[in-house]
Order: C-alpha cells, then structure tokens, then sequence
C-alpha cells in the first residue's frame, strides 16, 4: 500500500517541475528504481492512473528502469552483481556485505508540452 503515498509524491514532483517551466501538459515520466527497493511498478501505474486524472499529468507515460543491486564484501573486498536474492560473498562465503547501489528510487525526468505563444 505504500505505493500509493510513493506515487502521490511522484505526482507533486511532476506537476511541481511542469508548471515552474509553464508546461501545459506531462507526456512522459522516467523513474529508476533499485533492484531491492519494494516499489511495484503494476501498483505505481494502477495508483497513477487514478491519481492524476484531472492534473498536468493525465495520460503521461510511465517508464520504469531497474537498476541492479551492487554490493561489496566487507571481508574480502569482492563487489558483485546480485542475480537473485540476497546472498553470501560468492568469493570468501562471508555474510558481511554493504549494499552500494541498488535501494534507489527517483524521478529521473520527465517530458513536458507547451502550448505555443500567439
């Protein structure tokens, strides 16, 4: 349920940066979201779908790009790829490991229209 708040929030993100650069309408929003953070992309779009009818964002396009999980071993130094589900160190087996990238979420840009000046 949590994607409803997240989604509000990409929401006033959009429409904040759309009418500061006097947009007349969002046509395309481009989200990246780590491989470990719990967002769900069928969730975020059902929510958006409902949440900006009626705003600058109806209809806009959302695109979502998944980053990978990177994460270091604390005993060995080994940085790896995570492929699945979190794991040990697949050089040393140590259960230590810092994540370095892969938690992320963040409205990455979006694409707007201007009605033209007369």
């Amino acid at each position: 349920m949590h994607e409803l708040s997240v989604t509000e929030n990409i929401l006033a993100i959009c429409e904040k940066h759309a009418n500061e650069n006097g947009a007349s309408k969002v046509t395309d929003i481009y989200l990246t979201i780590g491989q470990l953070s719990s967002i769900v992309d069928d969730s975020v779009q059902f929510y958006w779908d409902i949440i900006s009818q009626n705003t600058l964002c109806q209809g806009a396009r959302l695109h979502f790009q998944r980053l990978p999980a990177k994460l270091r071993c604390k005993q060995c130094g080994h940085e790896f790829i995570l492929k699945g589900e979190l794991t040990l160190c697949p050089q040393c087996e140590s259960m230590r490991i810092d994540i370095l990238s892969g938690e992320e979420f963040f409205v990455e840009s979006i694409l707007i229209e201007k009605e033209e000046a007369l």
